[in-house]
């Protein structure tokens, strides 16, 4: 396979490429059909849908779904909600897989290392469906963990009724899930630095903590701005799957996400509220996203940023 600079004609590159090409189709295909042709029911966020009539037979109504939305007593309460949990999930969550990269790196024994790797991804592999019923059953009052609380004079804990440990379980059941999924993706950074650089920082007579501050942390920065942009654009994503299958009425207050919100919606068919609840959070997401790799751009001077 060959690559052409930009001066050669479009056939050319086609021709030099073509392999690459047909290898992106499948791709092209799948994001086209699941990503790109589903936008077209972005106009029921302004017109009163009726199944009866369809999509395009349905009358305008212009912005009245998003006065309802801002309206309601509901979404109000959704929208904190969603904002505190991802926001926990930034800052808490966000850390964690790049503390796990660095212990993981500084291990010297291959066969403990790989098995705490394994260890803490595999919980990626399982679905929150499953998860959420396992969680339910080790964190009720009668459970095992209240039981060994019990046995120290703790508790019961109410995990799943009460607000606070309701959040406090979500956020670190979510890192529990995820963070050793996140960690591989730095731990392959952390492979591709030079140990050469390590070898200078010795000389120079830095230790483990020294090297790892002024080495190892600046050239995980690239990975690190664009783990985190990505990051933005999902702050008003809170974890549906997880939210869904763990919340239940007595937490509703601190729980009730946006895309809960939009289920309950969608369950009494008004469709039209329930696309205007996800247009808004996908333009906030896209601004977000944009907004922030402009200023990462602008404060590496160019050099940062997923685009």
């Amino acid at each position: 396979m060959r690559y052409h600079r930009q001066g050669t004609s479009w056939l050319k590159q086609y021709r030099g490429n073509r392999d690459l090409l047909l290898m992106f189709l499948p791709c092209a295909a799948t994001l086209l059909v699941f990503n790109y042709i589903p936008m077209m029911g972005l106009i029921v966020a302004f017109k009163d849908y009726r199944l009866s009539l369809g999509i395009l037979k349905s009358p305008w109504v212009g912005w009245d779904h998003f006065v309802r939305l801002f309206s309601s007593e509901d979404f109000p309460r959704a929208l904190r909600n969603t904002l505190i949990i991802s926001s926990l999930r930034m800052t808490i969550g966000f850390v964690a897989p790049i503390v796990l990269a660095l212990l993981l790196n500084e291990v010297r024994s291959r066969w403990f290392s790989r098995a705490v790797q394994t260890a803490t991804y595999l919980p990626y592999f399982f679905s929150w469906v499953v998860l959420g019923g396992i969680l339910q059953i080790l964190l009720t009052s009668t459970g095992p963990i209240n039981y060994l609380l019990g046995l120290f004079g703790i508790g019961p804990i109410l995990f799943l009724s009460h607000d606070v440990w309701f959040i406090v379980m979500l956020i670190l059941t979510g890192i529990w899930h995820a963070a050793g999924y996140a960690a591989v993706i730095y731990l392959a950074a952390l492979a591709g630095i030079n140990p050469s650089l390590y070898e200078a920082a010795t000389v120079d007579g830095a230790g483990k903590w020294h090297s790892m501050w002024h080495v190892t942390l600046p050239c995980l920065v690239p990975t690190i701005i664009v783990l985190a942009i990505l990051q933005v654009g999902y702050i008003l994503s809170a974890g549906f799957d997880q939210v869904y299958n763990l919340y239940n009425p007595s937490v509703y207050d601190v729980s009730d996400i946006i895309d809960t919100y939009v289920i309950r919606r969608l369950m009494t068919m008004d469709f039209g509220l329930s696309t205007a609840a996800g247009m808004f959070k996908s333009t906030v997401g896209l601004i977000l996203i944009i907004s922030a790799n402009w200023v990462a751009r602008r404060v590496s001077g160019g050099e940062q940023g997923v685009w």
